[in-house]
């Protein structure tokens, strides 16, 4: 009787061990993901926000703002995951010289048994457009 505890007491601390590692494995891909997506999107929605005509008549680098949140967003909202509701917040805004504060805040809901537990993920990142001159 004695074995058939240890045996049962085996599969359960199996059984959760496996629980928490998908857990951990699905919080640990999704702020990888968010952060990477994040850096990705910042960068490509600053140059696609560029301002090109005050670069050729003064050389002034500077991007446009309203440009930049269109295209991140536009970015973002294509590359994200679809089953997950994200918090974008623009903390900073530089026309000139371009540097932009984006915060990005999403939730991975995971089940314990029959609770379930959600996580915060936030990823903010602080970008300075620079160019090769």
């Amino acid at each position: 009787m004695k074995e058939s505890f240890w045996g049962v007491f085996v599969v359960m601390v199996g059984v959760v061990s496996i629980i928490f590692i998908v857990l951990f494995q699905n919080i640990t891909n999704t702020d990888e993901h968010n952060s990477q997506l994040l850096k990705e999107v910042t960068e490509a929605a600053m140059w696609d926000a560029f301002d090109y005509s005050a670069y050729r008549a003064n050389g002034e680098v500077r991007i446009n703002r309203e440009k930049f949140v269109e295209n991140f967003v536009r970015r973002y909202a294509e590359s994200a995951s679809r089953s997950r509701k994200y918090e974008i917040t623009f903390y900073d805004i530089n026309e000139r010289p371009p540097k932009v504060s984006v915060s990005v805040q999403s939730g991975v809901v995971g089940v314990a048994g029959s609770e379930q537990v959600t996580f915060d993920l936030t990823n903010r990142l602080d970008a300075i457009l620079e160019t090769p001159y």
